[in-house]
């Protein structure tokens, strides 16, 4: 963790920061973003539409959060609307003198449209949500924007670059983050920052190969001492500066959120981090969801722990070919001339064996064990699910690597079906 120096506070000049996604973790991450960035440095939220925008909240463009009973607000927010009448990925300031009736009819002139590219934007939308979000943002994203993502599930950053992104001569740079706080909405606006923990993220490698982890491999230093280092990324004097600059800022600024512990890592701890979050969540997710009870009410029956024991062994396969996969890989990629008998090649991660992960879900369970899963909440709100990125992600990771998956299926279809069948509210 690390505070803005006045020099990269300078460097970051009138840098825009958009929100996307004013949930809990949104509202969360956004109060903090605030906090730690002078008002010369706008924080945007976006909204899908005019309607949603108009709150007493949003007309005060205020975010309170509240921690043991002790509330704490920021303002100076500025807030946009996705514009239904732009094809620019145009976005319009929402206007709190309007009336609800009048914001939701407003025809925006094209003075009104904001159509400047977007440099760094922060998602924490539900992960089936992201794509059509970003499908409409897409033309004011370019090579030179920074897309944060903050979600559940895993498969995602492959999804958008499948669906959107695919040309990786424009594709932005990607920051991937696995966070581990625990918060909900007590209204709109209002988070309950619940749970304290943190959020560990690192950057997508670059398609134009620049090294971002350079500073991990100086054998100057013994391991311990080694960190990342913003210069790696790019500094003022570097001749591609303004190809790199927004993703500099952008990871000084996460680094500067000491209030989340907010932790800069190789991708590959990042990685590692995501993995063990998703087999806790397409175990406690799904579970809760289908049977309708809190977290603690799992794995006090035989029949769930076999359940949970189930998952975390396919996943753990699952991962285990997956790695020796990427491993084999990088090992074909080498130069003839080397004997890869002399290279080290890591083992894998004992976090990600059976009885590991299968510990991690219990510790978590816990942890939460008064909680109502965000899938489970969704359900009874009629809402989609992220059970497509979750249980279905380890699904088609088995299918690639020829791993069977059938508790993991069967937990698919069972969240399906009852998203499909109407919750009687009177039980």
């Amino acid at each position: 963790m690390s505070s803005l120096t006045p020099e990269e506070l300078n460097n970051i000049g009138d840098m825009r920061f958009y929100v996307l996604g004013l949930g809990p973790i949104g509202c969360l991450l956004a109060h903090n973003l605030r906090s730690v960035l002078p008002r010369t440095h706008p924080v945007t939220l976006i909204q899908k539409t005019a309607k949603q925008a108009w709150t007493p909240q949003n007309a005060a463009a205020k975010i309170t959060v509240e921690n043991q009973g002790i509330q704490q607000s920021t303002g100076g927010f500025d807030i946009e609307v996705f514009d239904k009448h732009s094809g620019s990925g145009g976005g319009v300031r929402f206007n709190p003198t309007l009336s609800r009736e009048e914001s939701a009819g407003f025809t925006p002139s094209d003075g009104d449209l904001r159509t400047e590219p977007i440099e760094a934007l922060f998602i924490t939308t539900k992960a089936h949500s992201t794509a059509p979000a970003l499908s409409h943002l897409a033309p004011r994203l370019t090579s030179r924007s920074t897309i944060v993502l903050l979600q559940n599930g895993m498969g995602l950053y492959e999804d958008l670059v499948q669906r959107i992104f695919r040309n990786p001569e424009s594709r932005p740079h990607f920051i991937l983050a696995s966070n581990t706080h625990g918060a909900w909405l007590k209204s709109a606006f209002h988070v309950v920052h619940a749970g304290i923990g943190d959020i560990t993220f690192g950057i997508v490698p670059d398609s134009r190969k620049r090294d971002f982890e350079i500073a991990m491999a100086d054998e100057s230093k013994p391991l311990y001492e080694r960190s990342l280092a913003l210069n790696d990324i790019t500094n003022p004097d570097d001749s591609s500066f303004d190809q790199y600059r927004s993703l500099r800022h952008t990871v000084a600024v996460l680094r500067s959120l000491d209030a989340l512990g907010c932790k800069w890592s190789p991708i590959a701890d990042v990685q590692l981090a995501m993995r063990k979050k998703l087999v806790v969540n397409a175990i406690v997710n799904p579970l809760t969801a289908i049977l309708g009870c809190r977290n603690g009410g799992l794995f006090k029956d035989e029949s769930s722990q076999n359940m949970m024991r189930s998952v975390c062994e396919e996943a753990a396969a699952a991962f285990r070919a997956q790695i020796e996969a990427d491993t084999q890989s990088w090992l074909d990629s080498l130069a003839p001339s080397v004997d890869q008998s002399q290279v080290p090649v890591g083992r894998i991660p004992k976090e990600l064996g059976a009885d590991a992960l299968e510990r991690e879900v219990l510790r978590v369970t816990q942890v939460t064990r008064g909680n109502m899963s965000s899938m489970l909440s969704d359900v009874r709100k009629s809402n989609p699910t992220e059970i497509d990125f979750l249980n279905g992600y380890l699904v088609r990771l088995g299918e690639q690597y020829n791993i069977p998956m059938p508790v993991n299926k069967a937990l698919v279809q069972l969240v399906k079906m009852r998203c499909s069948i109407p919750i009687d509210q009177t039980f």
